[in-house]
């Protein structure tokens, strides 16, 4: 955050005295940074805290809320470049190449640097946010570079807030995915790696269990997964349907990354309950 903080004010001053819309709203964007990197480092304190009588799941999600939040300020922002880059692109001004040169690599080294500091992290949707900001950050100074070596030799003022609008539409791409990924788990959506019919036929490879219906899968965050279905099976001892539970609560965590589950039994002959996402029980052949 420091870093970034005292990049975003190496380009204003470097914007204002090369006059370059492109460097400008470069510190505009990489001045977003520093509320979503705050936002992300508090994401990831709540995650770590346990699980309470008011919060029963724990804080996992705070890291998909931080990123949520996040894409929406990049969307906003993205917009708003992409105005004031048409608006100059129509009364393009001369522009002090060396200026954008200079920030433009001071800029580079930071942004690349925060960059690989966060590559570890890119499966967690919170840190890949963050990523994705700053990747786009270091390819915007990298764009800005050569432009500014076009315009110092062939005096192309219009690439200045070509340049600007090309990073606008780069934030505003990378920000729709990340909004899109991360409504999808606040919205209760199922994870990639467990489809519903590919998790019944799983669990009715177990012995002894007739049926599955009922099945609700849920991300509650990160790697985090989560599920609730009804399975129903023949009458027999207490001790066998706890093996039947240990042995799909098993099944469901090798097989599709599901920790938590939910398993309800029921007896052969039972009317079943239709479920949300699955209106017909799947059944064993």
């Amino acid at each position: 955050m420091a870093a970034t903080l005292g990049l975003v004010v190496a380009e204003v001053f470097g914007g204002f005295l090369g006059r370059s819309v492109a460097l400008l709203n470069d510190a505009v964007h990489n001045l977003s940074d520093v509320p979503a990197l705050g936002i992300s480092w508090l994401a990831m304190r709540w995650a770590q805290r346990p699980a309470d009588s008011e919060k029963t799941f724990g804080y996992h999600r705070s890291g998909t809320l931080a990123a949520f939040t996040n894409a929406i300020v990049l969307v906003i922002l993205s917009l708003w470049l992409g105005y004031e880059a048409i608006d100059r692109l129509r009364s393009p001004h001369q522009v002090v190449e060396s200026w954008m040169i200079w920030t433009s690599i001071a800029a580079l080294a930071v942004n690349g640097g925060i960059t690989l500091a966060l590559v570890r992290g890119h499966s967690d949707l919170n840190l890949r946010s963050i990523l994705v900001h700053n990747f786009g950050d270091a390819l915007s100074n990298i764009a800005i570079i050569v432009g500014a070596v076009i315009i110092q030799y062939t005096h192309a003022t219009w690439i200045d807030p070509l340049l600007g609008l090309a990073i606008g539409l780069l934030v505003l791409y990378s920000s729709i995915g990340i909004l899109r990924e991360s409504s999808h788990i606040l919205l209760e959506g199922r994870p990639k790696c467990a489809g519903v019919e590919e998790v019944a036929r799983a669990i009715l490879t177990i012995e002894n269990v007739y049926e599955v219906h009922d099945i609700h899968i849920w991300s509650l965050g990160g790697s985090h997964n989560a599920l609730s279905c009804h399975a129903r099976i023949p009458d027999m001892h207490m001790d066998q349907c706890e093996k039947i539970i240990t042995a799909i609560r098993k099944k469901l965590a090798e097989d599709f990354q599901i920790e938590h589950s939910t398993v309800q039994l029921e007896r052969a002959g039972l009317p079943a309950s239709s479920g949300y996402v699955m209106p017909e029980p799947i059944r064993k052949n």
